[in-house]
């Protein structure tokens, strides 16, 4: 097993989840097998309990793993499946030296960071390694690491003692570090300056840790006499230090580090070399120039609570992009605070409440994501009626599809009072129960988690269809509450057509408007599972219906075939009305609440 190890300097958010990612991508199109694991070094034992505000979303896989949102990117660009092992935090670290401890294994010795903790960092990276996570039987040729936050952080320090030990228990040849550090340019004096890298690589080395490779996050290419100066004072060769410059599409990282030949001096490092094929990477090379050059607008409203943080609806963002580019549509996203759409609004700051409606009126598409707690509730269901009086289509995930079922029992069935347990919990009718396996005094990891499946009981449903006509799909889910069982037969008397449930037939799964032109809930997270090149149904769905292209879509042959053109056009995003280069580099994506967060996100 040969290991690539991430690193960050200066500051963080330089964007080492997508360097990562990219470098990934690069080996895999030389023919490697790569698998990739995520270190952060925070108490908790997952990301399940974190805010969005905190660390963005957090990332559900397969297993029920509720992990960073860097292993979406990481399965993403790799189209890779990973476990839950494959994020480690210092929480999980402890906790499994510490039940060690208490059963006896180290027969009595004092239990100490180094070598207990340092030890069991470096066998969890060993065993999870080896995991196969492409569908093969075998282990993967390398292992690309990213290890979360910056040099100097305290928290990382066993993590750094450990993988500075790691580099001798594999040995030369088997591991590569690669350092992504900043190479600010002051506006002062118009100049690159390499200060700020060189002491993050002095201080990684003086922590055990020696850069084998310079990635240099800068806003254009180092000068030729400022790489020549990093060469020097970092002790780096000069063929080993790349540049990843701001760029508007972070689709294009791999072909920069390709540009560069980044392939070749990761292959030295791991004497790599006689395998190694020269990269081919012609299908996603053509992914983001046809993503360049979109130039046909459709609009969505993403309704949600934290419209002021992409990073908190990240893979819906990316599921939408990856739609769009399948309908050979340029995504345009407005941020609706859901809050904004409340009569209370209204009230007390009126030209927002305005602004909030006018974005959702002025839209081809509309979705309503998943989240927690009644903030903004209100404002979701009024999203939800609107989309679903006025014929706009509509797409509900998790809390979304709730909202959407609590809407159609107020309105259609008159029950004026109907909500969830979770927001009131003695509504007099109940549309959302507390599922009963779940734990009231304990939160995390205590939902219905990972993926399931889903079967259709509904066999010309347009969810059905989007799926292939497919008896069942397993998707990944997150959620503590579901309909109530016993208001489904009164929902679906009234109209609302419950498409697919689980294998009991108890759990609502994917609900349907069957006289509207797209307005589908799911429990699930179809976001999850969405790649480039292979959208999620359900978003494909939902873009195709906001351009008039749903029946074309639908067709099993065009779902699965999703064959790449080229158009023209220049891709601008909109920041607070401001046009300026795509923040994320993949849409255009209307920043109305919130802000722009850098041409070169995670």
């Amino acid at each position: 097993m040969k290991y690539v190890l991430v690193t960050g300097g200066v500051v963080s958010g330089l964007g080492k989840g997508v360097t990562a990612s990219s470098i990934g991508v690069l080996l895999k199109a030389c023919g490697l097998r790569v698998t990739s694991i995520k270190i952060d070094p925070y108490l908790n034992t997952d990301a399940g309990t974190m805010s969005p505000f905190e660390h963005g979303e957090v990332f559900v896989l397969d297993d029920g793993g509720e992990v960073d949102l860097d292993l979406g990117n990481y399965e993403r660009f790799l189209d890779i499946k990973l476990t839950r092992d494959n994020n480690i935090t210092t929480g999980k670290i402890y906790q499994h030296v510490i039940a060690k401890e208490r059963k006896g294994d180290y027969l009595g010795k004092t239990v100490q960071v180094v070598p207990h903790v340092t030890d069991a960092i470096q066998d969890w990276i060993e065993r999870v390694a080896v995991i196969p996570v492409d569908g093969e039987e075998d282990p993967a040729d390398v292992c690309v690491i990213e290890l979360g936050g910056t040099i100097g952080d305290i928290e990382s320090a066993p993590f750094i003692e450990a993988l500075g030990q790691f580099s001798y228990r594999v040995g030369p040849g088997n591991f590569c570090l690669v350092h992504v550090s900043l190479v600010p340019v002051l506006n002062v004096v118009g100049e690159q300056k390499t200060k700020p890298t060189q002491h993050s690589v002095r201080g990684l080395r003086g922590l055990g840790l020696t850069s084998d490779i310079l990635a240099c996050r800068s806003t254009k290419a180092l000068e030729d006499n400022v790489k020549e100066k990093l060469a020097q004072f970092c002790h780096v060769p000069l063929e080993y230090i790349f540049t990843l410059y701001d760029i508007p599409n972070i689709w294009h990282i791999p072909l920069l580090l390709k540009e560069q030949k980044a392939h070749l001096a990761i292959s030295k490092v791991l004497n790599l070399a006689s395998i190694l094929k020269e990269p081919s990477l012609g299908e996603w090379t053509s992914r983001a120039e046809l993503c360049d050059n979109l130039h046909v607008p459709v609009r969505i409203a993403v309704v949600g609570k934290y419209t002021g943080l992409s990073d908190a609806y990240l893979s819906v963002l990316k599921a939408l992009l990856h739609a769009s580019v399948a309908c050979r549509k340029k995504l345009v996203v407005d941020w609706v605070p859901a809050c904004d759409l409340e009569k209370e609004t209204e009230k007390e700051n009126p030209v927002a409440y305005k602004a909030a409606w006018k974005l959702l009126k002025g839209v081809d598409g509309v979705l309503v994501p998943g989240g927690f707690g009644d903030r903004g509730v209100e404002g979701k269901i009024l999203a939800a009626k609107y989309a679903r009086e006025n014929k706009i289509p509509f797409l509900g995930i998790c809390l979304g599809m709730q909202i959407a079922v609590i809407e159609f029992a107020r309105s259609v069935l008159s029950l004026h009072d109907a909500n969830s347990t979770e927001f009131k919990p003695e509504t007099k009718h109940p549309c959302i129960v507390f599922m009963p396996e779940g734990s009231r005094t304990h939160m995390g990891g205590t939902m219905r988690l990972g993926s399931r499946k889903s079967f259709f009981n509904v066999k010309d449903s347009k969810s059905a269809k989007l799926y292939g006509n497919k008896s069942f799909v397993d998707e990944r889910h997150r959620h503590r509450y579901e309909v109530n069982p016993d208001m489904v037969e009164r929902l679906e008397k009234a109209g609302l057509s419950f498409a697919a449930k689980d294998e009991t037939g108890k759990r609502m799964e994917i609900i349907e408007l069957p006289n509207h032109p797209f307005f589908i809930g799911a429990q699930f997270h179809p976001e999850f599972k969405s790649r480039p090149g292979k959208a999620s149904p359900l978003f494909l769905g939902l873009i195709a219906a906001s351009c008039g292209e749903l029946d074309t879509v639908m067709n099993p042959a065009a779902v699965h075939h999703q064959h790449l053109i080229s158009s023209n056009g220049p891709k601008n995003v909109f920041v607070n009305g401001t046009s300026k280069k795509s923040p994320n580099g993949l849409a255009d994506v209307r920043y109305n609440n919130g802000y722009c967060n850098g041409l070169y996100t995670r």
